[in-house]
Formats: C-alpha cells, structure tokens, sequence
C-alpha cells in the first residue's frame, strides 16, 4: 500500500529563485530487490550542501509568511552553473541511516535491520532504495554511527587507495582537521603511510596531534610555506588532496613538492625536477578561482578534480567490497563521526539554523533526525 513521505527539496527557477522547503511524496511498494528505510539519521555533508543551496547568495535568504519554504537569489553570473537542474525539485542528501521497514521479495532478509544507506534523498522521514545501496549496521551500532558511513570514509579510504595505485608514498592533506582528515589521519596510521595535515589555527592542529599525526601544519603561520616544504621533503609526500579550491593553496603546496624534489637534483634543469606532482580538488570551500603560479614548480604535474562516485566506479565493484567492509568493521573506531548539533526536518528550513551549518566550519557537523518532528 502506497505511504506518504516528507522530503527536503531544491529547486532553482529560470528567474534566478531558489526555494528550500519539505514536499510530501508518495511511496509505492516495495519491488523485488527493494526496500523502505525509515531514516533516523542523516548528516549535511559539504557535498550534500551543493545541491541543497546550490550557488545561492545566503544573504539573501527570506522565510515565507508560514515558515514552511526559505527563497533566496542565485546570481546570474552563477547561473550557468544549474542550467541542468533548473525547474526540478531536487531532493537533496547522500547517505543516511534507518531501519528497514519493508522489503521486497528478494530483500525479505533486511526487513527490520537497522542499516547505512546511500542513494540522494535521504533528508526524508522515508525513503525506497534499491537492497543493494543499503549495508546492515554491525552489533551495538546507531543509527547515528552508521548515517555517516559512506562520504567520508570511502572518501578517504579512497584517498589512500588512489595514491598507492598512482605510485605515491606520502600524501599532503588540506582542511585536515574535518572528520574526513581525522578519519584519513587514522588510516595513515595504521597503513604506515606518511601524512602532511593543514589546518588552520591551533584548536585544529591540538585534534589531530591527539590522534596520533605527526606533521600537522598551520597555514595562518608565518612561516607556513617553510614548514611545508620541510615536511615534504620529510615524507617525500607528492600528491595532496584540497577541499578548498580556491586561492593559492594547491599552488603552494606544488611548489612545495617541487623544491623538495629539486634540492635532490644533481644538476639544474631549466624545466624542473623529473618528479612527478599531482594536485586533486575535491571540494569548493573557497569558490574563489584556483591560482597557480605554474613557473614554481616545473613542467611535470597535473591538478585534476576527484570525486568518490567515479573514482568507485573506475576503480570496480571489487575494491568498492574491501572498502565498505573495512568500513563496517571498523565503523565506530576508525570511521566515527561526531556530531555538535542534531536537528529536525523542520529545522532545516529555519534561517537560524540555515546560516549555522552552510557555515561548514571545521569541527561543526549537524545530523538531521527526521524523528524530532
């Protein structure tokens, strides 16, 4: 029998409009290979912001007579960016957790688990799933510990698993300090993979030191780029991963790479050391444009994006299997999440609340609870 649902939706019209607000749907049963999640935990992830706020001016946010939508303005020099979405409610939210609360013929077995779930659409009190997104939480777990068992931790085993298949021995790590660069922090350590953390102030660098890091560095020092270079050359670290984007971050951080490989050269060679450097963007804190300043580090290095779906999807279903397991075992060690606010389907339309978690500040993480009405 078809069940109503409420679901947090995006949509962006052609006059420059966003609206946020929660749309009830209908759920049809369950096919063969499906199932129906009643979700009890869903964290807002920077990714998952992308789409929610899209490239929306937050300033300019207002809250309907009733409260229940938020409109804001997407300046037209951002347009083009949502061409494709423009029109569509978008229903927002990667990952999630919940208990299963039907099944389809050849899914009976999940029926009543409480289980992880990726597949959009998971601020919702409901959501319909294909059986094979969802993963069954180990004994004792949460429906908070498993909400987040997806982004982060495949993004970071994946991190780790990218260098080793590209011949790297060390990676550098920017914005390090988020659960992402904790749970990476971890990984190194336990893989015996040399890491390089920046972060931006002292609280930040205190976290990770407790966890075991060993080179964690300031970039608002003073003699950051000194450091930098000290610890590369150290670790020998020649590809970095940078949530940030813009600014002259990755540059710097080249150009660190590069004069560690050149104070190894046995000669001066006008185009640069022979060591290879590779640059990965995978996030857009700053939406500011990336700068490099290409002459700094030679002619042998590359800056591409990395994003989680394509790198398992390239990578193939067999990694995909040994990551989420790594995951499931070790998912309340390794891949804990900690969050600092959990708040309702309903909060997530107050202003308020709004400005606090588009803030994405390091160590805020918010989890939504559909349960709190």
């Amino acid at each position: 029998m078809p069940m109503t649902a409420k679901e947090l939706r995006s949509t962006i019209t052609e006059d420059g409009v966003l609206t946020l607000g929660l749309e009830e749907v209908s759920i049809n049963d369950p096919g063969d290979d499906e199932v129906i999640v009643r979700i009890e935990a869903a964290p807002i992830n920077p990714s998952d912001l992308g789409l929610l706020l899209g490239p929306a001016d937050i300033a300019s946010m207002k809250a309907g007579k009733d409260g229940s939508q938020l409109t804001f303005t997407v300046p037209k020099e951002r347009m083009g960016s949502v061409a494709g979405r423009m029109g569509q409610s978008m229903a927002i939210g990667n990952e999630a957790a919940g208990t299963v609360v039907a099944a389809g013929k050849n899914a009976k077995a999940l029926e009543g688990k409480l289980v992880g779930a990726i597949g959009g659409g998971m601020y919702a009190d409901y959501r319909k799933l294909a059986a094979k997104d969802v993963v069954p939480l180990p004994a004792g777990a949460t429906a908070a510990d498993g909400a987040s068992m997806f982004v982060n931790p495949l993004t970071a085993l994946g991190f780790v698993e990218t260098a080793r298949r590209e011949g790297h021995k060390a990676i550098v790590h920017a914005a390090a300090a988020s659960n992402l660069g904790q749970m990476l922090q971890k990984i190194c350590l336990a893989d015996g993979i040399p890491l390089v953390n920046i972060v931006r102030s002292k609280a930040q660098a205190d976290i990770l030191r407790g966890i075991g890091a060993t080179h964690v560095l300031d970039s608002t020092a003073g003699d950051f780029k000194a450091q930098l270079a000290d610890a590369i050359a150290e670790t020998g670290a020649t590809i970095a991963f940078d949530p940030i984007g813009g600014g002259t971050l990755g540059s710097d951080i080249l150009t660190a790479m590069e004069q560690a490989a050149a104070a190894a050269m046995p000669s001066y060679n006008r185009y640069g050391s022979e060591t290879f450097k590779q640059l990965y963007v995978y996030g857009a804190l700053d939406p500011a444009p990336l700068v490099l300043n290409r002459l700094s580090f030679g002619f042998r290095w590359s800056v591409a994006g990395w994003l989680l779906f394509p790198f398992l999807q390239q990578a193939g279903p067999e990694v995909g299997a040994r990551l989420r397991q790594r995951v499931v075992d070790e998912l309340t060690t390794t891949f804990a999440s900690r969050y600092t606010r959990v708040i309702s389907l309903e909060e997530t339309i107050q202003p308020d609340v709004v400005e606090a978690y588009q803030r994405k500040a390091t160590g805020e993480k918010f989890l939504i609870d559909p349960s709190r009405g």
